[in-house]
Parts: C-alpha cells; sequence; structure tokens
C-alpha cells in the first residue's frame, strides 16, 4: 500500500508541479497542459501505472495478467445496471432541475462521430485508475478494516490526490470548486465500494461507473449532483448495512 501511495502521488504531483512552479520550462520542453496533454493522461494513468509496478512485483507477470484480467469480470445484480445506467444520468439531470438550468440544456455534439471520439478518449481516462483505486487500494484495505472505512480512506486520498489539477489553469479542475468536488470522491467512494464487492472485484464496473459519472452529455449541475450523491451513498450504505460494516464480505484479493 505505501508503495503504491509514493508511486501514485509522485507521479502525478510531480508532473503537475513542474509545470505549477516551473511553467515556462515545462511549456518550452512539452507545450501548454491541457486536459488532452499526454502529460496529463500519464498523470491520470498514475493509479494504474502504480498498481501494476506494485502487482509485479508481488505476483510477476502471470499475477499481472490476472489483475488484468478482472477488467472483464461483469456480473453483478441487476439492481446495480439499472443504478449505473438510469440511475447515474438521473442524478445530473435532477441536479440541473435543482439549479435552474435545465431548460438550457443542448446536446453538446455537433456530430455522432465527434461524440464517440469524445467517449473514447474519456473511456481511455478517468476509468483507468480504477485498476488502482480500486483494483488494488480497497482490496488491500479490506484485509484489515470494514468495507465503510475503507470507501471512506480511499475517498480522501482520492480527492486530495486531484489537488495539483485544481491550481493548475488548462486542467477541467482549474474551472472547478474544490469542496464539493472532494466531498463527491468520498461519496462515489463509498456508493462504488459495495458495488465492488457484490461484483466479487470487478475493475469493468467501478470503471463503468466512473465513465458514466464524466460522461460529457450530462448538463451542469454542480454542486447539486454532489448533493445528490452524497445523499444516496447514505442510503447505499444502509441498504447494504449487513456487508459495509464487517470484514466478512470484503473482497480482499489483489490478484485473483
Amino acid at each position: 500500500m505505501t508503495l503504491f501511495l509514493v508511486l501514485t502521488f509522485g507521479i502525478a504531483w510531480g508532473i503537475l508541479a513542474a509545470y505549477i512552479f516551473l511553467p515556462e520550462t515545462m511549456v518550452g520542453l512539452f507545450g501548454e497542459i491541457t486536459g488532452q496533454h499526454p502529460l496529463f493522461y500519464l498523470a491520470v494513468w498514475a493509479p494504474a501505472i502504480s498498481a501494476f509496478i506494485v502487482v509485479f512485483r508481488w505476483s510477476g507477470l502471470e499475477g499481472l495478467r490476472r489483475h488484468i484480467g478482472r477488467a472483464l469480470l461483469w456480473r453483478c445484480s441487476w439492481h446495480w445496471y439499472t443504478f449505473l445506467l438510469l440511475g447515474v444520468p438521473l442524478v445530473f439531470f435532477a441536479g440541473s432541475l435543482l439549479k435552474g438550468n435545465l431548460s438550457d440544456f443542448v446536446f453538446p455534439f455537433d456530430s455522432a462521430s465527434s461524440f464517440l471520439v469524445a467517449l473514447v478518449f474519456i473511456a481511455i481516462k478517468g476509468p483507468i485508475e480504477e485498476f488502482g483505486w480500486r483494483g488494488l487500494a480497497l482490496p488491500l484495505l479490506q484485509r484489515r478494516i470494514a468495507p465503510i472505512w475503507a470507501a471512506l480512506i480511499i475517498g480522501v486520498i482520492w480527492g486530495l490526490w486531484h489537488t495539483p489539477a485544481f491550481l493548475l489553469s488548462g486542467t477541467e479542475q482549474s474551472a472547478w470548486s474544490f469542496l464539493p468536488f472532494f466531498t463527491g470522491t468520498i461519496a462515489l467512494s463509498v456508493i462504488v465500494t459495495p458495488l465492488f464487492n457484490a461484483s466479487r472485484g470487478s475493475i469493468f464496473l467501478p470503471a463503468l461507473f466512473h465513465f458514466i459519472l464524466i460522461n460529457p452529455v450530462w448538463p451542469d449541475a454542480q454542486p447539486y449532483d454532489t448533493y445528490l450523491f452524497a445523499l444516496i451513498a447514505v442510503v447505499i450504505v444502509w441498504l447494504n448495512r449487513r456487508t459495509m460494516f464487517t470484514r466478512k464480505y470484503g473482497i480482499t484479493e489483489v490478484v485473483p
């Protein structure tokens, strides 16, 4: 766990800190940082890269293959799929309605091809993080503590890990407010933990959740979407209270 965190923060914070403290040098060498810059992708992939290094260090190439193979696990209750495919989009539209800007919503792409290209870039960006956060960190923590506490700890770490992006112009996060985002990461971590455990350690389903969350077609619902996800997190903890407060039902295998 220590090696994973050191690598995850070292890669991401190192890249973004270089742009914050040495902007002229970094721009001269690599160009302006944006959400589509290769170095920004590298920073976003830090949790996955770190997880792969740790798994390879302890389990070799075969262990790494089996770890990555958890991205093919998809079986889970239809209730979870209903929440992912219908409930999550509904949160954004309901949040926009509460915000009062739902009537201004328009489809943000001028063609189907541009929309599909955007989805591809989104799919290979944020969702890849889940190989680290849920694929490695969550099972390791659940070996020692109940899922609810593991979820809260990862939510805090996950939120803090994004901090440099809020300080750097050119990134998506630079236009956001940090506190609602930080609160949201904790709520989302709580929501995705019972999903991970119910799917017997699937990385695909947390990645799908991540992908749906950052879909660019949803209306602007900040910060009401965060409030709604926090409420949903409380409900999900209550519905899963039998499994969330004991280590007995937590998935602890990193390499299945």
